[in-house]
């Protein structure tokens, strides 16, 4: 059964527009996932974690036909392809992929949590989305525009480039 999906995708290590490029155009090739849109590319402040350079961040729509867990690994086997090291909680790297939302699904297992649990606290997820899907519901009926964000959230958040090349 084919469902509309939601990546998002960051780099801050190396050349991150061309590693972003790179993760989409990977993903594009992966049996099961087809993009349809992206953002525009946004740079960003990091967000929790040691002090680091600034992420670009763009969010992708994806219609897909796997399972959840099976889109999961998908995103896992680009990462790695692109160099990808989980040393530091939130540290650098060169790219990271997140399963944000998968049509109107709640997930709650060990290795995967759909809606993202941080999806509404993050602007550099928010913004890129919004621009996809202006008015999105998550699955206990939340609207993201009626979110509210904190203090922290909005800041530096700036448009960086237009929309990645889908192929």
């Amino acid at each position: 059964m084919t469902e509309i999906a939601y990546l998002g995708l960051g780099s801050n290590l190396g050349d991150r527009l061309d590693s972003l490029q790179r993760a989409v155009d990977l993903l594009g090739d992966e049996a099961g996932i087809t993009l349809t849109r992206c953002s525009r590319v946004w740079e960003t402040d990091p967000v929790g974690g040691p002090p680091q350079p600034d992420f670009l961040n763009v969010v992708v729509r994806a219609q897909v036909d796997l399972l959840p867990l099976d889109l999961l690994a998908a995103c896992q086997r680009v990462e790695a392809a692109l160099g990808r090291v989980r040393e530091v909680r939130w540290g650098p790297r060169t790219v990271d992929i997140d399963v944000l939302l998968i049509a109107d699904r709640s997930i709650d297992e060990p290795e995967l949590v759909v809606p993202h649990p941080r999806l509404h606290e993050r602007a550099f997820v928010l913004m890129p989305l919004l621009e996809l899907e202006p008015d999105p519901v998550l699955p206990d009926g939340t609207r993201l525009v009626d979110v509210r964000l904190g203090p922290d959230a909005a800041g530096g958040v700036r448009v960086f480039a237009p929309p990645l090349r889908l192929s």
